[in-house]
Parts: C-alpha cells; structure tokens; sequence
C-alpha cells in the first residue's frame, strides 16, 4: 500500500476506533497458528481454497501454510520469537486431530501431500465452541473440550486443504476416516466418509476436506458451480486491498450470521460484529523478524447512525489520545463515547469472557483478587454510564465527547489510571455526577461526597471486585475544557485534568506512529514489559484466566493500533505488536 499520509477522513458520528489486546490475540492467533507449518516446498501448482468455500461463509481464514524465501524466513522468526520454540507451527496439526485420531507427525502424516494453502470456514457459529477449540489447540497447545469442533452437533464449517498429491492426500483421510469409524456415502457423485457424529472426510476436487457434513456438502456445491467466496464482490474487494506480505487472513461476514427473524445470532457471531460492525471485513497478518501486523480492513458503513465496529478508524480517537498523560504506558482514545459507550462496554465483556474462556476455569487468587473482579469492578461504573435506556442517554450520554483511558507508573504506588471523557455540556455533566452516585448506590457501591482540588462536583466509589477507591469527579482541564473523570484515586484524577506533559509530544506516540506507518495516527499504545511488572505485583500473572497467555506477552514490546481510510470505501484499523529480539 502507499506509504504517503492520506488526507484524514471526515468524522463520522458512529465511526470508532477501539482496539484492545484480546482483539490482536483472537486475530493473530487463529491465522498465525494456520501459517508456516512446512518446512519444505511441495512442489507442483497450487489452488486457493477460497475458490471451494461458498459464499455464505460468515468466517474463512485462509493461509499460505508452505511458504518460501522471505515469506518463510518472517514467518519462522516472527513465530520462534512468540513461542520460543524451535518449530513453532506444529501445533496447526490438533486442527487435523479428528475423533480416534493418533498424534499427528507432519513429516509423517501431512508433508507428502500438503499444498500451499489451507483455509478453515464457518458457516454458522451462535454458542458454538468451535473458535475458541481451534484458538486453543493452534495458541494454547490443548483443548479443553477435547473434541474435533465440526459436527452434527458443533459447528458447521469445514477445514479445506489444497495438495500437492491426491492420491497421498486421500490415503490420508481414508485412514483418518477409519480411525474416527466412518462410513462411505455420497453427494453429487462425489464420495465422501460421515461418521455417526457428523464429522465427514472427503477429496472435493483437489482439496482435502474435513468438516461436518454441511461444510463439505457446500464445498461440493461450490466445486459444482456455486457460488464461491473467491469471486464474491465484497471478499474480491477487501482482498485487492490487503497489504503486501501478508502470510495468512481472516474474512468475517456478519452478515452472513443472520437468523430467520433478521436478529445476528449470538456467541461468536456476535463476536464478529463487535469487531467489525455489520460490515465484511478481512483482517491481513504480516510478520517480520520483529513484528507482527494485523490490518482488519473494513467496508465502510453506507448509512448515517451505522456502527462501525471495534476495528474502524476514527480521527477523533488520535486526537483524544494525544490529550493523555505522556508517561503512559496504556492509551487509548476514545471517539464520540455518548454515542459508542455502552457498545464499548458490551465489547469488552464478550472480548474478556473469550479470554476467560481460552485461559480455562474460573480465576483463582489467595489475595482475593482477580482479573475478571478487577474488570468487572471497572467496568461497573461505566456499565452505568453507557445503559440503554432513555434516563441513562439524557443523563449521561447527551453531554460526552471524546474519550480516553490511561495508565501510567512502573509501579503501585506509582500508578495512576483513570477513563476521562470530554464535555460538550459542563452544566450537565457536573449534574452528573449525584445522579451516577444513586446508581451506583443502587449496584451496591459505597458512595459518598468528597473534595478534589480543581473540580466542581466530585464522589468516591468503592466498587465490589475493586481493592482500591474510585475516585469520579466533574473538572476543568489545563486547557480550560470540561472532563469527567474516574480515576484510581484523587492523584489520578489530578493527572487526568492537568498532565505534566501529553501524548502529543511524547516519544512513544512519535515510535508508534512510525510503526504503523502510512501515515496513520495512533489511537492504541500499550507497553506490555510495565504491564506484566505490574500483574506480577500483585500475583496476577497466575490468575487462571491470563496465566497461559502470560509466555506470549512476555515475548512483546508494544502493541500500537490506528487507522484511515483506503479510499473505494474501505477502512483500515492497523494493529502492530513489536516482538522481543530472542535471547543469546
């Protein structure tokens, strides 16, 4: 793509900008495990899988899974850095692993017939466990289900796998077929084996398929002459403006995910439209020796009050960024929260609760605390803001702007951290703040009246899950604007209204806008090395819920996220995550 800056796009009302450390873990994980596993060219052409998948395909990530020259060389840096481990794609062979299935060996098993490209698609996803099974046998190493996802009753979709040699490749799903105790069946003159719960193996044309029987059914369809992703308007779109490099993608339609009724189903479907708003969207991995980069492009909405989604960039977001306290080590900005705070909140609760999901069982700490009770604390107040329902929008949501969230010091006591949102209306959030205290009251916090220094109105909330106050006042800032703030203590809300110093001068906004590049300004920063000293402070860093994911943070920089606009109607949200130079 064009390295020039391009000209920043016109402020939408609804457009957002918020990126966060789970949404780069579902991403890069699901297309990075997909990427890289062969260490040897398989010879002979090669066909892209999307050509076999259909068009109502609500998620298909697809992936060069035998790359070459540079492709491999930023492929096996980027994965050893993440994983230390000498061959870190091994683990893509647990997607294969069907019922009664033998550990896999690749030389063994898959090399001598694996073609370049591999792609996974859903169909249908609602409760479904089927992402987060996969995330877990390619990131995590282990399933907690311990169970193939596809199936009569799991998800419908299919693994589709382009080869090399198909008479290798169906001696392969024969054996595995016998393994899991198929039978033959047919559909359209195409022999395929079914066993009794649902999971089907078949050679479609010169792909290897495994699936439930509903996913290799549509791909027989599609080889017949249906509809296929590869040639769908929205998909050939996104694809043409995919960066260059990219090592594997991930293409959601949400769409797609719709029931009968018109209503997006729930789970994971959900998901994908907190990502991506109700909009297609193709997210490119990139990896170099250093880095790895997520660009979640996205069409753009096509109707005024249209959300765009967790992955849309707005300029308004940059900007409240650059307000922030220099020395933070989190930040993010926040554009247009009286419109976007509830879904914000309602994101980050399905993002966390997938997380909690991968990490496995229920948070566990002698000291009494965890990271899903310092969330939920979190989140309490801002549940509360952001409700949907007519009091809370004339309330609250009426006065509020921009918005921003901080966190800076190395230490705990050092640590100040706070949510401040701007006020386009000082009488009427300083009005706020009792209103907020008798919600509050009402969730069970204990809330009174105190006296901060530089503020018209303040409370201080002590809040179930939090071990320390919330301190929520309504001020003036350095430059004479209007914030409403809730911070981790009154020296928190200090630094909130007046900083020593802003983002928008700091060193680390400057090195994170080079990393994205493009031109784009950032609206995400996060320095993982403080993050973690911090979570091991306090004994977090073996909650359950974030102990297995610990490894890979440890093998991170910094995480910067921004976006602009591509032109044609396409959107960018550009994720980059700098990775530890290995040791020795």
């Amino acid at each position: 793509m064009p390295s020039t800056p391009a000209t920043p796009p016109r402020p939408r009302p609804v457009t957002r900008a918020r990126a966060t450390l789970a949404c780069a873990a579902l991403t890069a994980s699901l297309a990075i495990t997909l990427a890289g596993c062969g260490a040897s060219s398989p010879g002979g052409t090669d066909a892209d899988p999307a050509a076999a998948v259909p068009t109502s395909a609500v998620l298909y990530a697809g992936a060069t899974v035998r790359p070459t020259g540079a492709e491999k060389t930023d492929a096996l840096a980027a994965g050893k850095a993440l994983t230390h481990q000498a061959d870190p794609y091994l683990r893509l062979l647990g997607a294969l692993q069907t019922p009664g299935s033998a550990q896999l060996s690749f030389g063994r098993d898959v090399a001598s017939w694996l073609g370049p490209h591999a792609g996974i698609f859903l169909t249908t996803l609602g409760s479904s466990s089927a992402l987060p099974s996969l995330l877990e046998q390619g990131l995590l190493g282990s399933s907690t289900s311990g169970a193939f996802p596809f199936g009569s009753g799991g998800a419908q979709g299919a693994i589709v796998l382009d080869t090399s040699n198909t008479s290798k490749a169906r001696s392969f799903l024969n054996a595995q077929a016998a393994k899991a105790g198929a039978h033959a069946t047919s559909y359209h003159g195409v022999s395929y084996e079914l066993t009794a719960g649902g999971v089907a193996f078949g050679l479609v044309d010169r792909f290897a398929v495994i699936g439930s029987e509903s996913g290799l059914r549509s791909v027989i369809e599609t080889t017949h002459g249906g509809g296929a992703l590869a040639d769908a308007s929205g998909y050939a779109k996104l694809l043409a403006a995919a960066p260059s490099g990219a090592l594997a993608h991930i293409y959601s339609n949400p769409a797609s995910a719709t029931t009968p009724s018109g209503k997006q189903e729930a789970g994971l479907s959900g998901l994908l439209a907190q990502l991506a708003g109700a909009h297609e969207a193709n997210i490119s991995i990139v990896p170099t020796a250093s880095s790895l980069s997520l660009d979640a492009d996205t069409l753009g909405a096509s109707a005024a009050g249209e959300a765009g989604g967790l992955l849309a960039p707005d300029p308004e977001a940059a900007q409240a960024l650059g307000e922030l306290p220099g020395e933070s080590w989190l930040a993010v900005g926040l554009g247009h929260a009286g419109t976007t705070l509830g879904h914000d909140v309602r994101d980050l609760q399905a993002l966390a609760s997938l997380g909690g999901t991968l990490g496995g069982g229920p948070p566990e700490s002698s000291a009494g605390l965890s990271v899903s009770g310092l969330l939920g604390g979190l989140i309490t107040p801002l549940r509360v803001l952001g409700a949907d329902n007519a009091q809370a929008r004339h309330e609250f949501a009426s006065w509020m702007g921009s918005a921003g969230i901080f966190a800076s010091g190395a230490s705990l006591l050092e640590l100040r951290a706070a949510v401040s949102i701007a006020s386009k209306n000082p009488a009427a959030s300083r009005a706020a703040i009792p209103a907020l205290a008798t919600q509050l009251r009402k969730a069970g916090a204990v809330v009174a009246p105190v006296s901060i220094a530089g503020t018209d109105a303040a409370i201080s909330a002590r809040v179930s899950g939090l071990p320390v106050v919330l301190d929520i006042a309504d001020g003036h800032d350095s430059a004479g604007g209007t914030k409403f703030v809730l911070g981790v203590g009154e020296a928190s809300v200090a630094a909130a209204l007046n900083p020593q110093s802003t983002l928008a001068g700091a060193a680390p906004r400057a090195a994170a806008a080079a990393s994205l590049g493009e031109g784009i300004q950032p609206s995400l920063i996060v320095s993982f090395p403080t993050f973690l000293s911090l979570l091991e402070a306090i004994g977090l860093d073996e909650d359950p819920s974030i102990s297995k994911f610990v490894p890979y943070l440890r093998a991170t920089t910094t995480l910067a996220g921004g976006g602009r606009e591509l032109g044609g109607g396409v959107e960018r949200f550009r994720l980059y995550l700098g990775l530890q130079a290995p040791s020795g």
